[in-house]
């Protein structure tokens, strides 16, 4: 973006950005009025109806089924005659094929590290893993005992928690399956690995599973494979060994209170910042967030992997037709060609179910100026910087590769979200321009704005304002670096808004495959 590589001195900054060159559309900065005369770029375009700040306008006149460029790249072709001045969106543009030279690794080059890595204060596990919260889970192996899970969990409230002062709560960790499910195949595969995630995270310093005892996802299975934690801060019930509901509950108080004394030990120390694993996830995106909040994120995403960090990209029908901009930087033909299969399955399972993914635009992403899920993923994309794509995981697999790496999971946030904490995530960056609330328990939730009106609307809920970007009060450099320092203070203890709040304990949520029986 090299017309915001340095600040305006405008107040009220550009009527309108070109991104790229090539483009033959420009986005708004504001709601411009049918009339006004504006320059683009050198070109004197006057505008032909009102458009919407975020939205397309015309530069140059495209013909009918011509391709539209955005960010120098396709976002689809006009389903007519487009006039300069007019506003592009989903009356005349329309869905193109995405075809792009798909030259492997051509782009990659190892990432060359930091002479002194940062730090950031965290919370050393007895096996050597790093936390950045301190919380004790709850978590049902079953829908059948979630209420129960709940009403544990609602115990430990804010007067009980207050002898527990570096105890940061007691969450339960509830979900909607568990049973009505295949004893084996993908499905439950799936959902173990989900739960097994949580149960093993670094944020728990301990955990209680409880199940009802009958369910087909049963808890001795997951107890086996779950790595050891300290003396007293593990424990399983099944509510039907228990006698009943009102037993379960008061024997898991009992034993979650037992725990808290001894998470209540625990201190943050310095640890450098390759320890942190941070989830990228945009929601309630808008024309605005492939221009400010999602490459802001990828410039602090490129300073974290230099320090040695690790970045997790997900949502895979949300790069459908930008998957490009990844296998051509992928570490190996080997890491690309994976990717590609999750592209080429989600094809598939879309089809099967009568869809296609350029249905992924939602009516407020459309609301906001995004048209078409080209034009969206070129912009998701952007919040995973420019270092090279070292692997490519199933959804909740344990993240073991240090930079920047791909996890298959649906554009669903909050199922999205969730596997990335089961695969390790200790830290999730959330860009949005409708505006999002999402909270993460037991991970920290950033929410980063795209624009300075969401900011302002949503103050209580926002962590970072990324509409200087847009208006060139900061330039992308300046808002990366800024990124860093709020992922270094957040996963060393400062609250996000979400927490502040109180927000998270109800957005796990598996990813479900397969019958429901």
């Amino acid at each position: 973006l090299p017309h915001m590589t340095n600040k305006t001195d405008t107040p009220s900054g550009p009527a309108a950005l070109l991104l790229n060159a090539e483009d033959n559309v420009a986005v708004a900065c504001r709601a411009l009025d049918a009339g006004e005369t504006l320059d683009i770029g050198g070109l004197q375009i006057t505008t032909q109806q009102p458009i919407g700040a975020g939205h397309k306008l015309a530069l140059r006149p495209i013909g009918s089924g011509h391709t539209v460029l955005k960010y120098g790249q396709a976002i689809g072709m006009a389903s007519r005659a487009i006039e300069p001045g007019e506003h592009v969106h989903v009356h005349n543009l329309d869905m193109a094929d995405s075809v792009h030279d798909m030259a492997y690794g051509h782009a990659y080059r190892p990432t060359e590290p930091v002479p002194a890595p940062l730090t950031f204060q965290g919370i050393v596990r007895s096996d050597g893993r790093v936390a950045t919260r301190n919380y004790i889970g709850v978590i049902s192996s079953v829908n059948c005992s979630a209420t129960v899970c709940r009403h544990i969990a609602g115990h430990f409230g804010d007067a009980v928690l207050a002898a527990f002062p570096h105890v940061d709560g007691v969450v339960a960790i509830t979900h909607g399956t568990g049973c009505g499910m295949g004893g084996n195949g993908e499905g439950l595969a799936l959902l173990q690995r989900t739960i097994r995630g949580y149960a093993d995270h670094p944020n728990f310093a301990g955990v209680l599973v409880i199940g009802l005892g009958c369910e087909v996802n049963q808890i001795a299975p997951l107890v086996d494979t779950l790595s050891a934690r300290d003396p007293g801060m593990f424990a399983a019930l099944t509510i039907q060994e228990e006698g009943g509901t009102r037993e379960t509950i008061e024997r898991g108080k009992a034993l979650v209170h037992a725990m808290l004394a001894q998470a209540d030990a625990c201190r943050r120390e310095a640890v450098p910042l390759s320890r942190l694993s941070v989830g990228l996830q945009c929601g309630g995106s808008d024309g605005y967030s492939g221009i400010s909040a999602n490459p802001a994120l990828g410039v602090a995403v490129d300073l974290l992997v230099r320090h040695g960090g690790t970045a997790i990209l997900s949502e895979t029908p949300e790069i459908y037709g930008a998957e490009h901009l990844l296998t051509n930087r992928a570490a190996t033909p080997q890491v690309a060609d994976r990717l590609m299969q999750r592209l080429r399955w989600w094809e598939q399972y879309a089809a099967l179910h009568g869809g296609d993914l350029n249905n992924n635009p939602s009516p407020g992403n459309k609301a906001g100026g995004i048209t078409t899920i080209l034009e969206k993923s070129l912009g998701a994309v952007a919040k995973a910087g420019s270092t090279g794509l070292m692997d490519v995981l199933e959804y909740a697999e344990p993240v073991a590769t240090p930079g920047l790496v791909f996890m298959d999971t649906p554009g669903y946030d909050p199922v999205s979200a969730t596997g990335q904490v089961a695969g390790g995530a200790n830290l999730i960056c959330f860009t949005t321009g409708r505006g999002s609330t999402y909270g993460c328990k037991p991970t920290p939730s950033l929410k980063l704005a795209s624009n300075s009106a969401l900011f302002e609307r949503m103050s209580l809920d926002m962590d970072f304002d990324c509409g200087g970007i847009v208006d060139g009060r900061m330039t992308l450099a300046e808002a990366g670096e800024a990124i860093l320092q709020l992922m270094i203070d957040t996963a060393s203890g400062r609250q996000s808004q979400s927490e502040r709040h109180g927000l998270g304990d109800n957005e796990f949520l598996p990813w479900q495959l397969g019958a429901v029986m």
